[in-house]
């Protein structure tokens, strides 16, 4: 008997006919094999930037421009129907599905340009629509190769709160309605293909769930099925032990856990979203990443614990532009409360703290947040403490730019002796000065902060590591 799959294809999985072909027979060759498959895929490559770009174009009141990009993503669409020798009748009714949305493209814009501001919510209605046009292709080219496929906005079934452009899905509603609308179709053999991206509030509004967040559709949605696997198609063989266009000896990991998975994506990985992790976490279903152009490569699977002898440390990353923001002075020590209003004031910015590190002898606290954030938050911050300031009790707020967080991930980092001391012996044996330190007692991460000239060093270094 088959598994029941959630299959997710990126961008670059969906981005032209070829791509958009491979990926409908992967899932065919899936479906023949007696599996219940159910699709879920980004917008072809590219698209939703070009929406964004008529957004604000709009704002600005760029009407040509507006024109130009509905017209360019057309074209974009209707090459791929043309290149994928559907049906004239198959053809004509993707490309009325595309028509539809860029109609929607327009007036939305059109809105926009007269009230002269985009809010969150209308960003999500504008960058949604790549995803709700791609579904038409990628369902068509599943019926091209005999099996029945139906497109299906997410809107209707993934269920989220109203925090438009990062919204937060609410996995009992959407269980439910997983159950009415998609295993019906999965029970009589059709493939639902399904809008990543994207969810709806209660009263029906399109919302997003962040840049990237396909990947978090699938898991979403592979929980509330309670699939037997998650599969991300993207364009390579897995999980890498680090970037290759930084680092000589990079190899596919074969497995990792989910823990060491969170904390690489969280890093900089880009081949998963990080939140993708959490509802397979919860409901332990394995996710495997594998690459939609070389089919045959088992890819990386993520599991709940995963033992592989010796090898404790399994990839290295790096969050590039950053800046260290650091609150010092002595008349901070065992002051009550410092912390909780520095990272108040942050939160109150809307800026995300992306590494945290303080000295045992609270006379200063440090963190991280990327570098464009970085005025607004020192702003912030002497605000908040201009009492403090004046008193001498802090002594300075400052940021130090251009750094660059450096990390390593392995599940037995915490229970193996000697681990830290390969870490810091190995970037000072490379000459690279360390900024500052994080390792929480019970991670699997250790996160070092270094001058981003020193950040390709520092990344081979400890990746050469993890080759030993």
């Amino acid at each position: 008997m088959g598994q029941r799959l959630v299959v997710k294809f990126g961008g670059t999985s969906v981005g032209s006919a070829s791509a958009i072909a491979q990926a409908a027979g992967i899932v065919s060759t899936l479906h023949g094999e007696g599996h219940q498959v159910a699709v879920v895929t980004s917008a072809m490559s590219g698209i939703t930037d070009m929406l964004l770009n008529g957004a604000a174009a709009a704002v600005a009141r760029r009407r040509d421009d507006i024109r130009e990009l509905a017209s360019a993503i057309e074209s974009k669409h209707e090459k791929a129907a043309t290149e994928l020798h559907l049906t004239e009748a198959e053809r004509r009714d993707v490309l009325a599905a595309v028509r539809t949305r860029l109609d929607e493209f327009i007036l939305l814009c059109d809105a926009l340009a007269v009230l002269g501001e985009a809010s969150p919510r209308a960003l999500d209605a504008v960058s949604s629509l790549g995803e709700r046009m791609s579904i038409h292709l990628l369902a068509a080219a599943v019926r091209a190769r005999g099996h029945a496929a139906t497109p299906i906005d997410a809107s209707t079934v993934v269920r989220t709160d109203t925090t438009f452009q990062a919204a937060v899905p609410e996995m009992t509603i959407t269980a439910r309605q997983v159950e009415t609308v998609l295993r019906p179709l999965l029970e009589t053999g059709t493939v639902p293909v399904i809008t990543g991206f994207i969810g709806g509030t209660a009263e029906g509004v399109v919302t997003t769930l962040g840049r990237g967040g396909s990947d978090y559709s699938g898991a979403i949605i592979g929980a509330a099925l309670g699939a037997d696997e998650v599969w991300i198609y993207t364009d390579v063989d897995g999980v890498m032990t680090a970037d290759p266009r930084v680092v000589t000896g990079v190899r596919t990991l074969d497995a990792l856990s989910y823990r060491e998975m969170s904390e690489l994506a969280y890093f900089g990985a880009k081949v998963l979203h990080p939140k993708t992790v959490l509802p397979a976490l919860e409901r332990g279903i394995p996710i495997r990443i594998r690459n939609t152009f070389n089919p045959s490569h088992p890819g990386t699977i993520v599991v709940g614990r995963q033992d592989d002898g010796d090898r404790q440390l399994k990839g290295v990353t790096a969050i590039r532009a950053q800046s260290l923001i650091t609150i010092e002075g002595r008349g901070m020590l065992g002051v009550p409360g410092i912390a909780a209003r520095a990272f108040g004031a942050v939160a109150r910015t809307g800026t995300s703290v992306s590494m945290i590190s303080q000295a045992s002898s609270e006379q200063s606290i440090c963190f991280l947040v990327s570098a464009q954030a970085s005025v607004t938050v020192v702003d912030a911050l002497s605000k908040e403490f201009h009492q403090q300031v004046d008193r001498h009790d802090i002594e300075r707020i400052w940021s130090l730019d251009n750094v660059v967080i450096v990390t390593v991930v392995g599940g037995a980092i915490q229970q193996t002796p000697g681990i830290a001391g390969r870490v810091f012996g190995a970037v000072g044996t490379a000459g690279i000065n360390v900024i500052a330190i994080a390792m929480g007692s019970s991670e699997c991460s250790i996160s070092l902060v270094v001058a981003a000239p020193d950040a390709d060093r520092a990344v081979q270094s400890l990746h050469d590591l993890i080759v030993e």
